[in-house]
């Protein structure tokens, strides 16, 4: 028997619009359990101050909460703690790669290629950088079940490739890309394999030493901590080469009126006063995903998707995207015939269940499967079948709510 997680979150209990609060947006965020706003409480009404800035207790203190949650992130991800540089966001984290890396690294006749799957934050940075540097940039495209084509991949991977920008798992589809096996032939020809992780972190193990990527990004708030808080990892040897992509405090080690020098590993990429509250509440949030175990976590959103599927399937008019393939996790993605998504998201508010609906900052994506805009059912641990028979239900009301026969 299952936990019944709707103990620690509060807001899963709570209400939306008279109907307890189905909560299948995980995609985009996840709920809090009390003791990540324990943690964050605990902070700001207790440790509140500057780290690495005082010597009087309460800075020692924040201080303290701040580089132990570094050394909590980097032993989750199998990394090393100067490899693991805080920032507000995944969107944050893969900018900083652009534009410290790309930029200083890239030059006319170089060739970025990234896949049609990418979010956005993976995928207008290195418009820009292409732009700004003469690179041009390729993209990989999918087969017919919405995975990556290897026949694209070994086209397009060539000597004159210099960064490989993958998701690991995509943010509409919910399909895992073998990043490993990805990274292997990338550093075969010399490129640089850059990964957003920020669907994948929350849900799966990642071993950045096993994956050999040469930097991860993901963000907080989607497992479990709050917003404001992301992460960077990268190997130590290129972070070292690179400059900062932020100026300010606590990134230098000596200021003189014509030249600065700057701090090592990883305060050089952290300038100004960080979130020390928000890696509070991460230290918390990795402890709870502990504790629930990722053997659990996979488990319960197996289910949750396969279940989906199969009675989604039962509905002709419901239209499903990279739902055939078994490398998928968490995510089920569809349409109802002749309803926009925002109709059918409005129309499940009603009934209490939360979806998004939109083009999931995937715009090439969509184009590429023929879609304005899609509806996506995004699970995590705390959901459970009850969940999914609410969708299912709400579902089913849509086109009489339309007057569609």
């Amino acid at each position: 028997m299952d936990k019944n997680f709707l103990n620690d979150f509060p807001i899963l209990r709570s209400k939306m619009n008279r109907h307890q609060i189905a909560y299948l947006d995980n995609g985009a965020t996840t709920q809090k359990p009390e003791s990540v706003v324990r943690s964050i409480c605990g902070y700001y009404g207790g440790c509140n101050a500057n780290p690495h800035r005082g010597v009087y207790e309460l800075s020692v203190r924040a201080t303290k909460i701040y580089e132990d949650a570094r050394r909590k992130v980097a032993k989750f991800i199998n990394a090393r703690p100067k490899e693991i540089i805080f920032t507000k966001n995944a969107t944050e984290s893969l900018n900083l790669v652009a534009y410290s890396y790309g930029l200083n690294n890239l030059r006319g006749g170089d060739e970025i290629l990234i896949t049609i799957a990418e979010h956005h934050s993976n995928l207008v940075p290195w418009q820009r950088v292409a732009q700004a540097t003469g690179t041009k940039l390729n993209y990989i495209y999918l087969n017919a079940d919405g995975n990556l084509s290897q026949a694209d991949i070994d086209k397009k991977l060539s000597n004159r490739t210099k960064i490989l920008a993958v998701t690991q798992i995509s943010n509409v589809l919910g399909l895992v890309n073998d990043v490993k096996k990805l990274a292997a032939q990338a550093h075969e020809v010399g490129a640089v394999v850059v990964v957003d992780g920020a669907q994948s972190v929350p849900h799966i193990p990642v071993d950045v030493q096993n994956l050999d990527a040469d930097f991860l990004a993901f963000s907080g708030h989607k497992m479990l901590s709050p917003m404001g808080i992301g992460i960077l990892y990268g190997k130590r040897k290129i972070l070292e080469e690179m400059p900062p992509f932020l100026s300010g405090g606590d990134m230098i080690e000596y200021v003189e009126e014509q030249a600065t020098t700057y701090a090592e590993l990883p305060q050089k990429f952290e300038a100004g006063t960080q979130n020390v509250g928000g890696a509070a509440g991460l230290s918390a949030a990795i402890d709870y995903l502990q504790g629930v175990g990722f053997d659990n976590i996979e488990r319960i959103e197996n289910d949750l998707t396969t279940y989906t599927i199969s009675e989604l399937k039962k509905l002709p008019y419901v239209e499903l995207y990279g739902c055939d393939a078994p490398n998928k996790v968490g995510i089920v993605t569809f349409n109802i015939k002749d309803v926009h998504p925002h109709d059918v998201a409005t129309i499940l508010d009603a009934e209490g269940v939360a979806i998004r609906a939109g083009h999931h900052c995937a715009q090439p994506l969509m184009k590429f499967l023929g879609q304005n805009a899609t509806c996506r059912a995004s699970f995590y641990f705390y959901n459970t079948r009850r969940d999914v028979e609410r969708l299912i239900e709400a579902v089913q009301k849509v086109r009489g709510i339309m007057h569609i026969a």
